[in-house]
């Protein structure tokens, strides 16, 4: 009886209950605009006098850029394509913005259907922000609404200003976890569970109702650590204490734009044509009357950084090497979401053969997944290591499995919304025996040469010696987790068991347990891999990156992102998709995983 079958079978029968309407809408859509996806433009030339603006008519990806993407707009249901633009690409851009003299300014305005991946990305992008403005040169921003992740972003800018009848959603963050315990009873399954680490719940959704107190109390202070990051850099912008933006928060006090320019979050509410005269006037040569309908000349953040170039007066043999550890741990080769180990073995294999490249820089942006996958990972980051300099550069995601691959590195870098530790491992199993004999009138008979030739099979329970059988293999491998970590990190078993059990923690939160080494964007990671490696005044910046099929990639980028008809980042449908495809994952995995157990996205 083939048993992966079954296992395949019955995984994609609970998801279809919560996914399948999503996928008919996903479905019926997908090649309505495939055309779109190939146009072409032509170079814009960057004229005198222009304002860089930044419009996120691309999604603002944490690797190489890639395939067009597809956005879906629910209202029409039209489908087009954004394009993607790597955050390195972005920062280059916006240093050489800084000392371009045609670009005299910034324009921050979100109206495209693009938007950043992840909290840490758009932390990363205030970062590039925040040096951009120390130029001298000043940053407006305008939109109709703000979510409390875009008004982040944007107060980093000298002018901000919101329409007459906007809205700021300046309602704090919150992380929801989906149980499918009551489903799961529903349909009859009975959940095997194994797991270590008392803070480990990528599981406890499938064994409760709500959160556990562990699991409670470490997403709270995630979320409070998070929170307390854009109200530091809110207050330190725009000059509010932070105690009265916990306060606003608190009483929902800024119902209305005036109420919010009131309190100091915005200069004026005002319309989009009044913002362009005030930036024309603002960069305007002095002595130059500005007429009332005069509009500054814009160049798109897409098209400026195509146009960046480094400008060596020869080519430096030095290289320091870019690789992006980013997707769900799997065996075998990489796909769309997923970082296969066979796949990051050969760029690691690759880098570590070039004589040229003299240092190595890891981003991970990665939530765990198969642990023998990260041990194989791990061994050849090791190899690595031994000859070149390895800074790790954390993005949104770099735990469990993702931290474990992190642990080798000479340096760890994050941001401080990164989500990283969750060190711990978990096995999960179902048996749905009486469920499809009850259900479909499914039943299973079976022929075995040993008492437990059928270990892991579908249709019955565990045995208590099965259990203790596979509990064992999950205590070797969180002790072989958590030895690589004391030994990356310099620390006692003890001490990493302290703070692992499966914990998980923010970037700043992990810089002060030792878990990180410190606070710093992909830049500061190149910048110091350089330093490491003795070449820091003679490099240059190179990807090695997996070789991915055009028809292929854009089939798998069905995960599309929905456009809200509010330009938020996040929607409901989109939220929808994301929970079933990581239903999808948890039910179809194979031996002990090193996961973590959700995200959390400021609306």
């Amino acid at each position: 009886m083939n048993k992966g079958f079954f296992k395949t079978f019955w995984a994609a029968l609970l998801a279809f209950v919560v996914g399948g309407i999503l996928l008919v809408v996903l479905g019926v859509m997908l090649f309505a605009g495939i055309g779109a996806a190939f146009s072409t433009s032509t170079p814009t030339v960057v004229a005198e006098n222009s304002v860089l603006k930044i419009d996120f008519a691309e999604n603002i990806v944490d690797g190489p850029a890639g395939t067009p993407t597809p956005t879906i707009d629910p209202l029409s249901m039209s489908l087009s394509f954004s394009s993607t633009l790597s955050m390195r690409k972005v920062e280059e851009a916006l240093e050489a913005a800084a000392i371009d003299p045609k670009i005299k300014a910034i324009y921050i305005c979100y109206e495209g259907p693009g938007d950043v991946s992840g909290t840490a990305m758009m932390e990363e992008l205030r970062a590039a922000l925040v040096k951009f403005r120390n130029s001298g040169k000043p940053i407006f921003a305008y939109n109709k609404t703000y979510t409390s992740a875009l008004y982040w972003l944007t107060s980093v800018a000298d002018k901000i200003y919101i329409n007459p009848e906007g809205a700021i959603e300046w309602h704090g963050v919150a992380s929801n976890v989906v149980f499918y315990k009551g489903l799961i009873d529903k349909l009859g399954v009975n959940m095997e569970i194994l797991r270590h680490g008392t803070f480990k719940s990528a599981v406890e959704p499938f064994m409760d109702t709500k959160m556990s107190p562990a699991n409670r109390m470490q997403t709270q202070t995630m979320v409070n650590t998070i929170w307390d990051a854009m109200l530091t850099d809110i207050s330190s912008s725009r000059g509010i204490d932070k105690a009265l933006l916990q306060e606003y928060a608190d009483n929902l006090a800024l119902a209305l734009p005036q109420d919010a320019v009131e309190r100091g979050f915005f200069d004026a509410a005002i319309h989009e044509d009044e913002v362009m005269k005030i930036i024309a006037e603002t960069i305007a040569d002095e002595g130059v009357e500005v007429e009332e309908d005069t509009k500054p000349e814009m160049v798109s953040l897409g098209d400026y950084s195509s146009q960046v170039t480094p400008n060596y007066k020869r080519m430096p043999r030095n290289k320091v090497a870019v690789i992006y550890a980013a997707g769900e741990i799997v065996d075998g080769t990489s796909s769309a979401g997923s970082l296969g180990d066979q796949t990051l073995v050969e760029q690691l294999a690759r880098a570590r053969e070039d004589s040229g490249v003299k240092a190595v820089v890891l981003r991970v942006n990665s939530p765990g997944g198969s642990a023998l996958a990260s041990e194989i990972m791990w061994r050849e980051i090791e190899r690595l290591r031994a000859e070149k300099p390895v800074i790790v550069s954390m993005g949104d995601y770099a735990a469990s499995g993702g931290y474990y691959i992190s642990a080798p590195a000479d340096v760890i870098l994050a941001n401080r919304t990164t989500l990283t530790g969750s060190i711990g491992v978990f096995g999960l199993l179902f048996n749905a025996g009486e469920a499809l004999e009850d259900k479909i009138g499914v039943t299973f008979d079976v022929v075995s040469s040993a008492d437990h030739a059928d270990l892991g099979a579908l249709y019955r329970p565990m045995k208590a010696t099965e259990r203790a059988y596979m509990m064992k293999q999950i205590e070797r491998t969180y002790s072989t987790f958590i030895g690589h970590v004391a030994d990356g990190r310099n620390m006692t078993i003890e001490e990493v068991d302290a703070i692992g059990q499966g914990r998980v923690w923010c970037g700043s939160d992990a810089a002060e347990i030792g878990l990180v080494d410190g606070m710093g964007t992909l830049s500061d990671a190149i910048a110091l891999a350089a330093d490491r490696a003795g070449v820091a005044d003679d490099y240059r910046v190179v990807e090695i990156a997996p070789e991915e099929d055009a028809l292929m990639a854009m089939l798998s980028s069905l995960m599309a992102k929905v456009k809200a008809p509010t330009k938020t980042p996040t929607t409901e449908l989109q939220e929808v998709f994301t929970e079933y495809n990581h239903l999808l994952q948890m039910l179809s995995t194979e031996g002990v995983q090193a996961r973590m157990p959700y995200t959390i996205t400021i609306e």
